[in-house]
């Protein structure tokens, strides 16, 4: 089991929760969120994402994982306009927060 914030994830029954509640997420949902959540406090590239969730060895389009990470985060209850569970890193990737950003605290 891993936790990071609020999150659980259950790898060998491949089961999600949010605080108390399960949340329900497709495989390449649980996959992505499931490489993201190891690698926490750490930028994963979008290049490894697609090898690891997609097995891609070429880029196809960025819209793919755009998609799934937009599904993921409303399934999450992460508002994508400002994101405390999986920050997008400007041309360099996602990354799972292991803490609230603090830009969103309210605190300076």
């Amino acid at each position: 089991m891993i936790q990071v914030q609020d999150v659980r994830v259950d790898s060998s029954s491949r089961r999600v929760w949010r605080g108390a509640d399960e949340i329900v997420l497709s495989r390449k949902e649980f996959e992505l969120l499931h490489i993201l959540i190891r690698h926490a406090g750490e930028i994963v590239s979008r290049n490894d994402l697609m090898r690891e969730v997609w097995g891609a060895t070429f880029w196809t389009s960025s819209k793919t994982i755009d998609v799934h990470l937009g599904w993921l985060r409303r399934k999450l209850g992460d508002d994508s306009r400002h994101p405390r569970l999986i920050t997008t890193v400007r041309g360099e990737g996602l990354r799972f927060e292991t803490a609230v950003p603090a830009d969103l605290t309210g605190s300076a």
